[in-house]
Order: C-alpha cells, then sequence, then structure tokens
C-alpha cells in the first residue's frame, strides 16, 4: 500500500503498510473522513512525521488523542494551530518549561518549532471524531504508533522519549532503556499535572543528554 507519508518514514514503515490491520485502518479512517467530522484535516493525519523525519529524530513526546475540539488539532501531539487558544495541558507544559529554563510561556501553542529540531510529536491515535474523545482508539493506530516506536527504538540511539502519565508509560515498553534515554512523569492534564509533571525537569533534563552525546540542544 503506498501511504503519503515522508519519504524516509516510508523507508522505515513499508513492512508496516502492507500488514492486514493497516489496511483495515485506512479503510475505517477513510469512511469516517467521508461520513463524520474528523479531525485533524485529512492531509495532516501524519504532520508529525513530516515535520519530523526519521533521521532528525531525537526525542519523542507521546501524547493519546488529538484535540476533538474545532480548530485545534494539528496533527502534532499537544500542539494547536496557530491563532488557537492554547490547551490547558500544554499550559501546564510551557510552565514547567519557563520553571525549568526560564523561558517565557510563547502566545503560539504550534509546536512546530520543536518538530523541526527533531523532537516527534507522536499521539497514539492519529485521527478522533470531533467532539468525541477516543472515538478511533482500538482501529489500529496504537499498533501503527508502537511499530513507530519501536523502530525508532531499534534503528537509532540515543533518543530521549518523554513519557507523560500511565499509557504513554505503557507505551514505553518496547524502548531499549540501555541505548535511549526515558524519562516519565505525570500527565501534564490539569487532573494530573500537580501530581508528579511540575518539578520533574524533564525538559533541562533532556538537553543535558543530548548535549552528553553530542547533540546540539532543543530550544523549548
Amino acid at each position: 500500500m503506498q501511504v503519503k507519508i515522508e519519504s524516509s518514514w516510508q523507508q522505515v514503515l513499508q513492512d508496516e503498510f502492507e500488514k492486514p490491520y493497516f489496511q483495515e485502518l485506512i479503510q475505517f479512517v477513510k469512511s469516517e473522513y467521508a461520513t463524520t467530522e474528523v479531525y485533524p484535516a485529512g492531509k495532516n493525519i501524519f504532520h508529525a512525521f513530516e515535520e519530523c523525519p526519521f533521521d532528525q529524530v531525537r526525542v519523542v513526546i507521546l501524547g493519546q488523542d488529538p484535540y476533538h475540539g474545532k480548530g485545534q488539532a494539528n496533527g502534532l501531539a499537544f500542539s494547536v494551530s496557530e491563532g488557537i487558544r492554547t490547551p490547558p495541558s500544554l499550559l501546564n507544559i510551557f510552565k514547567e518549561i519557563e520553571a525549568d529554563l526560564g523561558k517565557p510561556i510563547p502566545r503560539s501553542g504550534n509546536l512546530e518549532r520543536w518538530a523541526e529540531q527533531g523532537v516527534l510529536l507522536l499521539n497514539a491515535t492519529l485521527t478522533v471524531r470531533a467532539h468525541q474523545a477516543g472515538s478511533h482508539q482500538k482501529k489500529g493506530w496504537e499498533e501503527f504508533t508502537d511499530a513507530v516506536i519501536k523502530k525508532v527504538s531499534d534503528l537509532k540511539e540515543n533518543v530521549v522519549f518523554l513519557l507523560w502519565g500511565a499509557y504513554a508509560q505503557k507505551k514505553g515498553q518496547m524502548i531499549d532503556s540501555q541505548k535511549h534515554l526515558v524519562l516519565k512523569a505525570a500527565h501534564p492534564s490539569p487532573f494530573a499535572a500537580d501530581k508528579g509533571f511540575f518539578g520533574t525537569r524533564h525538559f533541562s533534563k533532556a538537553n543535558a543528554y543530548l548535549r552528553g552525546h553530542g547533540q546540539p540542544e532543543i530550544d523549548w
């Protein structure tokens, strides 16, 4: 199956695209886009991969679902499009960056600037029905994104994985922690951030690790 995705990812994931589950997933997704309102826009389903080619991945941040409010999801985990109000979880991420690195909270919640530096902002599920959180879970996306994480773990070295919340940490089982840095914390949502996200200093720790392995820091 020919999937329109960035060329380096195309090579790495081609075997996955041929599997029966993925072909069933694509049929489901096409049907959903044809019959109901689904986010993100179809052109942005693989936006995270377009903005962060495989050979440039240095950090992976795992999300769960795309935002399901109108105009919010842009295909990058935790990110919103220009002009969209910063959601609470992302605002808490910015607050932790401010406390950790002294960087002021940005006006824009568009995280393309991170992706362009090698941060793969990967949701476990890449599509969602409007206003129905979790509506595209258990349709095949999780199997696909598990394969993405495993490919990064197996084929690359010295990548930083930021796993926030129990869901992301469960997906981290296929990461080789001997050759990568795995940082775990509570989810940055308002319901959990006070229980182990704030104060973790993951952003300075990620930069220290990258620097220690001869890589440039991320400008968070």
